[in-house]
């Protein structure tokens, strides 16, 4: 079947920063390696969760180019470029260089809350303008919007390479209802760290997850112990696991992730504003999960 690549764990890498606000190269080659080793399938790089809003176009190019060198093939890349201006996003398709990418990852458009027919038409033109497989992000807590069901089945009916869907809506009986009727080769991704186990119960093929940055091996055991129907194990793990997984949310991503990886020590906890550190309140109750581990 075409696009396995796109199942198991993929990771939304975060995007280290220096105190000074500048990338931090070396933590993001860690970190890389460090998922690369922990296990995961494939690597996102440019998501929400790298802080892309705060991101300049020539840093998005130059952390994408390091990513690609960095993963050395080792796993798939996954670049995401979306937007709410068609147009624009189809120009960033044509323009940016993407050697090495795999697949795109494209948000549905934000803060336009456009109707079901403009956000067809939106992902319509996008798969028009590369060749590259792409997986649509359906994230309503974010965008303001919801990719319904019907939208999805009717994109992957009419554009070939429309190949998958992240879906974060949180809405159990709106997943059933893809997952119930979309075509056998489309691939559904959990977009929802704390809801995969009960996802791929009903049937979706993997997640690009958060978590994956900092809980590595144990969240990639976790869900390769749910391929292969292990629920009894996976279950156990993946409940070891949620309070840490909560921790991560509770104040916000990536503010949670980059307290953890602080406390790891692969990288600084650095944001760029709006988004700001977890408080020390947060902080501890992250320090002391982690003794638990």
């Amino acid at each position: 079947m075409a696009y396995q690549q796109l199942k198991g764990t993929g990771v939304a890498l975060v995007t280290p920063f220096q105190k000074n606000g500048s990338v931090d190269y070396t933590a993001l080659e860690t970190l890389v390696n460090n998922v690369i080793k922990g296990g995961v399938d494939f690597l996102v790089a440019l998501g929400t969760t790298g802080e892309t809003p705060t991101l300049s176009t020539s840093e998005k190019q130059a952390i994408l180019s390091a990513i690609v060198k960095y993963a050395n093939s080792k796993v798939p890349v996954v670049c995401g470029i979306g937007g709410n201006n068609t147009e624009e996003v189809v120009g960033l398709l044509k323009t940016m260089d993407l050697h090495g990418v795999y697949a795109i990852l494209s948000v549905s458009p934000y803060y336009n809350k456009p109707s079901q027919e403009g956000i067809y038409q939106h992902f319509k033109a996008v798969a028009a303008a590369t060749n590259k497989p792409i997986i649509l992000y359906n994230v309503p807590g974010r965008t303001g919007g919801n990719i319904l069901p019907a939208t999805v089945l009717r994109l992957a009916a009419d554009c070939a390479n429309i190949v998958a869907i992240k879906e974060a809506s949180g809405n159990i009986v709106q997943c059933m209802e893809l997952l119930q009727s979309k075509p056998e080769d489309f691939i559904v991704l959990s977009g929802d760290d704390n809801l995969v186990l009960a996802q791929m119960a009903l049937g979706m093929e993997g997640i690009i997850s958060v978590a994956a940055n900092c809980f590595t091996k144990e969240f990639t055991d976790m869900m390769n112990l749910a391929i292969v129907g292990k629920f009894d194990k996976a279950r156990k793990s993946f409940y070891k696991l949620l309070p840490g997984i909560d921790l991560l949310f509770v104040e916000g991503n990536p503010a949670g992730v980059k307290s953890v990886l602080a406390h790891q020590g692969v990288c600084g906890n650095y944001l760029r504003l709006p988004v700001v550190p977890v408080s020390d309140a947060t902080g501890k109750k992250i320090g002391a999960f982690l003794k638990t581990m």
